[in-house]
């Protein structure tokens, strides 16, 4: 049976500092931001912090989200290729929040 934490999670609930892997599970990044289209409400991809810098992973490399890690669709050697983020990429940048945020702001209380 698998544990809680492998179960997959909506990229709404993808935390920054998540740990990024290829499909092989070799862990090459962090998150560091949700990309959404929100003009269409579309999930675009994820700005990673890699050794060599700061990479856009765009949503069709994102095999399935976890809430302890990301696995992408990529390969190392894929990896190596990915792009710095381009400003066009940035439409809306969606840091999430934490749970605690979000029921305080249900409650009335916490910034709004």
């Amino acid at each position: 049976m698998p544990e809680p934490q492998d179960h997959p999670i909506a990229y709404t609930a993808l935390q920054p500092g998540t740990p990024v892997q290829t499909s092989g599970g070799h862990q090459f990044a962090t998150v560091q931001a949700v990309l959404v289209d929100e003009k269409v409400s579309v999930f675009d991809g994820i700005v990673v912090l890699t050794a060599e810098g700061t990479r856009f992973v765009d949503a069709d490399q994102i095999g399935t989200i976890y809430r302890t890690y990301v696995r992408t669709t990529l390969s190392v050697e894929q990896v190596a290729d990915l792009p710095q983020p381009d400003g066009s990429n940035l439409i809306d940048v969606k840091p999430p929040r934490s749970m605690g945020h979000r029921l305080g702001r249900m409650f009335g209380r916490g910034k709004r």
